[in-house]
Formats: C-alpha cells, sequence, structure tokens
C-alpha cells in the first residue's frame, strides 16, 4: 500500500516538470534552428551577442527544467528503493524470530527475503524511468493533436486530375489547430487559361488565401472545387501533381537543383525538368553552376542567392505542367530579366490550358492575368476584370495601376480576355 501510494504521487507530482521539461527544450530548439537559418542576417546586424544571450537563457531555463524534473524523479525513486530496503530487512528480521522460535527454518526466511526483494525491483526501476515515460504520453498527446483533424484514409476511388474549373465558394480558413478565423467570405470561379492576381494591403489575408487553395491550409467553412470535386477527394501525392505553389518563403531541399525541380521524383524525367527550367528562365543560370542540374544547393539552398532559390521554385512549380498554379510574391527577388521571364512563363501556361493566381505587391507581377481579387481586412472585396476593378481600389490598397490601366475616374476600356459584371463582395 505505501509503494502504491508513492507511484501515485510520483504520477501527479513529475508530470509538471516533465511537461515544462519538454516546453523549454522546444524553445531551445527553435532559438537555435532561427538563428541558424538565418545566420546571414544575424551576421549583418550584429545580433550575435544578442542571440547568443538569448540562447544562454534559454539553455539555463532548460536545465533548471531538467534538474527538477530529475530532482522529483529522484526524489520518489530514492524513497521507493529505501522503503524495499527497509522491507526487505523487516522480512528478514521477522524470518529469523520465527527460524528462532522453530517456526519455519532458515532456509525458508532466505528465501522469502529473495522473493520480497525480486518482487519490489521491477517496481523500483519503473519509478526510476517514470520521467522518460511521462515525457514519452506527453509527446504523444501533442502528436495526437497536431495530427487531429487529418484524413488518414485516401480516397477509395481516385477520380482524373482536374483539367477545367476552380471554384471557391464562401471559405472560411485559419491556421492549422488555431480557432479564429484569418480570411472569411471569398468567392469566385476560375477556368482553365484564366489568370488572376490578387492583392490587398500586407496583413489582409493574401496569403492565408493561396495557403487554403493549395490545402496547406483547413478550409472551416466553404468548400474549394476543382472540376467539381473538393479537395480531399484526391490522395494529397495525386493531387500535389496538380497542383504548382511558389510561397512567399522559397524552401529548397539538400539535393540537386533537378531533384528540387522535379520534387524529388522517384522516376527522374530529364525534358520535364530542363522544360520547366526554361520556362522560368533559370536553365541558363543553372548550366553556368561548375555541376549543372547536378549542383547541391545544401541545407534550404543555403549554396544559391535569393534570387536563384526563388526562380528555382518557380521552376518547380511550373514543373510537369499543373493544373493549378499559385504563385505568391513570385517577383520578390526577381531582376528585371526575372520579372519578364515570370511574365512569358505565366502566359505560357495560361496558354497551355492551367490557371495561374499570382498574389502580387508590384503591378509588373500582375500585367500577364486579366481577373483581380482584392483581399481587405480578411475579407474579400472585390473581384473582376482588372480593368474595372484596380482603378476603384489602387488608392485604398497602395497598389499604383500598372502600365495601361485606365486612372481612376476615367471609363474603363472593355476587359480583352474575359467580359462579365463586376462582382463585389460587401464587408462582413
Amino acid at each position: 500500500m505505501i509503494i502504491l501510494s508513492l507511484v501515485l504521487a510520483n504520477e501527479f507530482m513529475s508530470r509538471a516538470p516533465a511537461k515544462e521539461l519538454a516546453a523549454q527544450n522546444a524553445q531551445r530548439s527553435n532559438t537555435r534552428t532561427g538563428a541558424r537559418r538565418n545566420a546571414e542576417v544575424v551576421r549583418a546586424l550584429g545580433m550575435s551577442s544578442t542571440l547568443t544571450n538569448k540562447w544562454d537563457e534559454a539553455n539555463a531555463r532548460f536545465y533548471d527544467a531538467q534538474t527538477k524534473a530529475g530532482d522529483r524523479a529522484s526524489l520518489f525513486a530514492t524513497a521507493i528503493k529505501a522503503f524495499r530496503f527497509l522491507l526487505g530487512s523487516a522480512v528478514l528480521a521477522v524470518g529469523a524470530w520465527l527460524a528462532i522460535l522453530q517456526e519455519v527454518s532458515p532456509g525458508v526466511m532466505i528465501a522469502a527475503s529473495i522473493i520480497t526483494s525480486r518482487a519490489l525491483s521491477p517496481v523500483e526501476q519503473a519509478v526510476g524511468q517514470w520521467r522518460v515515460f511521462i515525457a514519452a504520453r506527453q509527446a504523444r498527446a501533442r502528436l495526437e493533436k497536431a495530427l487531429e483533424g487529418l484524413d488518414e484514409s485516401a480516397p477509395e476511388t481516385e477520380l482524373p486530375l482536374p483539367s477545367k474549373t476552380l471554384n471557391v465558394q464562401q471559405i472560411a480558413t485559419a491556421p492549422p489547430g488555431a480557432r479564429a478565423v484569418t480570411l472569411a467570405g471569398v468567392n469566385f470561379e476560375l477556368k482553365a487559361g484564366d489568370g488572376m492576381g490578387i492583392i490587398g494591403p500586407s496583413g489582409s489575408g493574401k496569403t492565408s488565401l493561396v495557403r487554403a487553395l493549395v490545402g496547406v491550409w483547413p478550409i472551416h467553412r466553404g468548400s474549394v472545387r476543382l472540376d467539381g470535386a473538393e479537395l480531399g477527394q484526391w490522395s494529397e501525392d495525386r493531387l500535389g501533381t496538380a497542383i504548382g505553389y511558389l510561397p512567399q518563403d522559397v524552401e529548397l531541399f539538400d539535393g540537386t537543383i533537378a531533384e528540387n525541380i522535379s520534387r524529388f521524383a522517384p522516376e527522374r524525367n530529364d525534358e520535364k525538368i530542363l522544360e520547366a527550367a526554361q520556362l522560368a528562365n533559370v536553365h541558363e543560370l543553372v548550366t553556368g553552376l561548375t555541376d549543372g542540374y547536378d549542383t547541391q544547393v545544401g541545407e534550404g539552398g543555403a549554396l544559391l542567392s535569393a534570387g536563384q532559390r526563388q526562380r528555382i521554385g518557380l521552376a518547380r512549380a511550373l514543373y510537369d505542367s499543373p493544373f493549378l498554379i499559385v504563385l505568391d510574391e513570385p517577383n520578390s527577388n526577381l531582376d528585371a530579366e526575372g520579372e519578364a521571364a515570370l511574365t512569358r512563363a505565366i502566359k505560357l501556361m495560361r496558354q497551355n490550358g492551367s490557371i495561374v493566381i499570382v498574389v502580387a505587391h508590384r503591378p509588373s507581377a500582375i500585367s500577364a492575368v486579366e481577373l483581380l481579387l482584392v483581399v481587405k481586412d480578411g475579407q474579400q472585396a472585390a473581384f473582376g476584370p482588372k480593368e474595372e476593378v484596380l482603378p476603384k481600389i489602387s488608392a485604398p490598397t497602395g497598389v499604383p495601376a500598372p502600365a495601361g490601366a485606365p486612372a481612376p475616374g476615367t471609363k474603363p476600356a472593355p476587359a480583352a480576355a474575359k467580359t462579365g459584371p463586376l462582382s463585389v463582395v460587401p464587408h462582413a
């Protein structure tokens, strides 16, 4: 009964220190990873001393939590071990007294002592490792929470890859695990060959929208449909072949340029790799390197410049001519030549039947699209032909009209690539 009480006390009193230890370890790891991934900024801005102090503080908190958790586990392990020795001594004393009274033989006395010691030894060992057990259980709980809501089973019937339409119906989205939505009320439809720009102030929800479109963020209300089917009706791997995505922060994987462009496809197709590289106007850049397409980019693409990473990321997005291409500020690190190549690539992909969606702050990025969607304060503000929408919102959003667009207050010219009435969604 006493050992059981000590085990239960160890369980309840070790939870909080183990949880604190895991949190401090995660914070220390994040500090180290963030400094390593931004080493150039740290060096250039003279942040080495500051981040070193931050690391020392995080490390000190981690060791304090580790010491507290270790002391708590050692306390109960020592208490149970001491009780086991006390109980063993008591068994020997009782056995000796009974042997003196000739109630039992000396052999029974020794056997009882050995059995008692062997019976309590596993309990002592379990309590000694209780901190590891609690940490494993908490890690499993965090993992289950992170995977909560993910569909583990692949669709039984695989649909053909989409090739006709993208329909977004009043979607609301938020980061995984968050409850408050960051974007709501977005509604539009695009057909094969359409090009749409997304503009709006910083923090208005543009990136949230594109993450929902490619299935990175969960959709809490509404739906995103390709050829009438929701994204979940395809397996993740199969749908990925129909989507090209270039995020704001381009991350390349440790491997060759060819492997990154081909998305590390198990069956490498050099023709598709070269085609994507030429579309992104990165072919000459790659062939100018010592090992060409077999050049190692390093972890995170550290051996390449930001502009090179972005252009290779664009080639990866265009690989195998996906149906839906989503580019989040694709020209942020491009020079004039790169922007011209981007415009050509968008036009060519649209001619091939792809839907191209571009998030832009600079007007040159939307010169190759004919539709415009305006996002403001986490809501859709307007959607329609670029020549009609842009003059009405250029002042409030701070996005200047591209060359050739009508000035505010003038009658807009008819849309060249698409006609139809302007659809404006009021603020929620």
